[in-house]
C-alpha cells in the first residue's frame, strides 16, 4: 500500500463502508469504520432536525475523534497502513448543513481545537454518486431512520463535500460511480486497486468506472 492513510469518503449510500472493508482486507490493513448505530440522536435528528442536530453532531465529532485517536495510537507490527470509511473533516461538513448560524459558529470553535490533534489522511478516496443511485442504495440497506432522507439534503451534501475538495489543498482521487459495482465486479475493484498504485500530488485526480 503505497499510502499510510487512506480514507474512503462519498454521500450517504455511496458505498464507502463496502470499499473501505475491500481494500483492508486487501492491503491486510488497520480499518476504521464509523460507529454511526450507536448516536442515540440519529432517529430522533431525521424525524425533528432542528431539534436534534447540535447535539447529533457533537456526538458524531466527539466519537470519530476518540475513534481516531485510540486507532492511531496503537500499534500492528502486522498492519502499518489504514483505512477509514470517514475523513474527520466530515464533522465540519455535516454540521454546515444540519446547524443554525450560531449553532454552527460554536460547533467550528470547538472543531478548530481538535482537529489539528489528529493525523490527516496522505490520499482522500471520493465516491461521487448521482443522487438517484444514492435513495436506490439507501432503500436496498433498509435502515429504518434513513427511508425519509430527501433528496434536496444529499445535494447539499454533495455540494458541500466538493466545495471543501476543491477549496483545500488535499490529495484527493475523485472517482465517478455512477456506474460503479466493484463488490460484485472483479474488474472495476482491480481498476480502483491500480489507481491507488500511482503516488498523485496535491490537488483533484479524476477516475470513472465503467
Amino acid at each position: 500500500m503505497l499510502y499510510s492513510f487512506l480514507t474512503i469518503e462519498g454521500n450517504i449510500g455511496a458505498g464507502k463502508t463496502t470499499l473501505a472493508c475491500m481494500l483492508a482486507k486487501h492491503y491486510n490493513s488497520k480499518l476504521i469504520l464509523e460507529e454511526f448505530a450507536d448516536n442515540p440522536f440519529l432517529p430522533s435528528f431525521y424525524k425533528e432536525p432542528d431539534k436534534y442536530a447540535f447535539p447529533l453532531e457533537l456526538f458524531f465529532m466527539a466519537e470519530r475523534y476518540k475513534q481516531l485517536k485510540e486507532m492511531m495510537g496503537a500499534g500492528d507490527i502486522f498492519k502499518n497502513n489504514v483505512i477509514s470509511d470517514y475523513i474527520f473533516t466530515k464533522s465540519l461538513l455535516f454540521a454546515k448543513i444540519t446547524l443554525s448560524d450560531e449553532e454552527f459558529r460554536l460547533f467550528q470553535r470547538l472543531f478548530e481545537i481538535i482537529n489539528p490533534q489528529l493525523i490527516q489522511p496522505d490520499l482522500l478516496v471520493y465516491l461521487h454518486v448521482p443522487v438517484k443511485t444514492l435513495q436506490e442504495n439507501i432503500r436496498k440497506r433498509n435502515r429504518s431512520y434513513e427511508q425519509a432522507i430527501e433528496d434536496d439534503y444529499l445535494f447539499r451534501l454533495q455540494n458541500t463535500y466538493m466545495e471543501y475538495i476543491k477549496q483545500h489543498p488535499i490529495r484527493s482521487l475523485i472517482i465517478d460511480a455512477s456506474a460503479a459495482d466493484f463488490e460484485h465486479d472483479p474488474a472495476q475493484f482491480n481498476v480502483i486497486l491500480d489507481a491507488l498504485e500511482k503516488d498523485y500530488s496535491a490537488g483533484r485526480h479524476y477516475l470513472t468506472l465503467k
